[in-house]
């Protein structure tokens, strides 16, 4: 029987039942921010739903890109949860955004999420 994975924690991303962490990533250059932004999502938003993080399909169905929002997650069975996405840029630096996943003993698989935030110039 397939197991899925439960969001059990979240800080600067999600930790799932087996360990598994999904963040977002960004090489940071002087002033700029670019990140999804797990501070408004609470845990019990994720109260009955498990994910399909099953390594064959590097994870990708978990997961939809929404451009110039953030994410949303899909879970095997019930609702989806939405993540925002903002970056915060003077134009000048990458705006480049990925979402990592990590899982225990295991290298971590990037997705490309470049299009998926809010952008604002200061």
């Amino acid at each position: 029987m397939k197991k899925f994975n439960k969001v059990v924690e979240i800080k600067d991303g999600l930790i799932f039942d087996d360990g598994t962490v999904l963040t977002s990533e960004h090489e940071q250059d002087c002033c700029e921010i670019h990140e999804l932004d797990f501070s408004n999502i609470e845990l019990n938003e994720f109260d009955g739903l498990e994910f399909n993080l099953d390594p064959a399909n590097d994870g990708a169905a978990f997961f939809r890109r929404i451009p110039e929002y953030g994410i949303e997650l899909i879970p095997v069975k019930g609702h989806s949860v939405k993540i925002p996405g903002y970056g915060y840029n003077n134009g000048y630096y990458s705006d480049n955004l990925e979402i990592s996943l990590t899982r225990p003993g295991e290298e971590c698989i990037y997705f490309d999420i470049t299009e998926c935030q809010e952008q604002k110039d200061y």
